[in-house]
């Protein structure tokens, strides 16, 4: 029987980071990605999550039922956010009072034999199979070279990250590191099952060298 791949256990220090903040290596890694503006509760955001993960899904077992060797776990939700077409902005990437500005890109880590042709693919099978995905076209398959980054878990609620964005950014400052890249989240709780006191999100940036 063939091993099932995890990436989230292949590159455990990128996803279960401790809860205080620390510097990593992220390798260039393939995503599913989908692009997008608004709110994170709105209808534009949900039907790039409907998108990404038919996509997701459709892919993981269409690939799995031509090759049996080829499996793999679909790993959680990550996403890129921004503000205003300025990338480097910290917290004002996430400020609470402009949700309806925000940028962002909704993105789904895959292995590294997933090609383009592959999601070509299973995008037709989807959309034989459903006729309501508007957002389908727009995935795209995308490799994303973050390098050295500052990272810490939070843990909490999604509205509660702001003392940990700012100990993450303390520490930043404190490594004479300055941010170079967007503000990326990774959603390990599934909102809808897991009380928000117990939710755990990776918040990691992009750095180099203050100066």
């Amino acid at each position: 029987m063939a091993t099932k791949l995890d990436l989230s256990k292949q590159f455990k220090e990128l996803y279960f980071p401790p809860k205080r903040p620390g510097l990593v290596e992220v390798p260039p890694l393939d995503f599913l990605v989908v692009d997008g503006r608004g709110h994170p509760e709105g209808g534009a955001f949900q039907e790039a999550l409907q998108a990404l993960y038919g996509a997701a899904y459709t892919l993981k077992f269409s690939t799995k039922a031509s090759d049996p060797s080829l499996d793999w776990k679909v790993m959680p939700l990550e996403a890129l956010w921004w503000v205003g077409g300025v990338e480097h902005l910290g917290l004002q990437a996430v400020d609470e009072s402009r949700k309806e500005d925000w940028e962002w890109r909704a993105m789904i880590a895959q292995p590294d034999y997933v090609t383009g042709q592959m999601l070509d693919d299973a995008r037709q099978e989807l959309a034989r199979k459903k006729k309501d995905v508007p957002r389908l076209a727009d995935v795209r398959l995308e490799r994303i070279d973050e390098g050295r980054c500052a990272q810490v878990m939070h843990v909490g609620p999604y509205n509660a990250e702001r003392p940990t964005i700012e100990a993450l950014h303390a520490f930043i400052d404190g490594q004479g590191l300055r941010i170079a890249g967007r503000h990326h989240e990774i959603y390990l709780g599934d909102p809808r099952r897991t009380a928000p006191e117990k939710l755990r999100t990776v918040i990691r940036y992009a750095v180099a060298a203050a100066g």
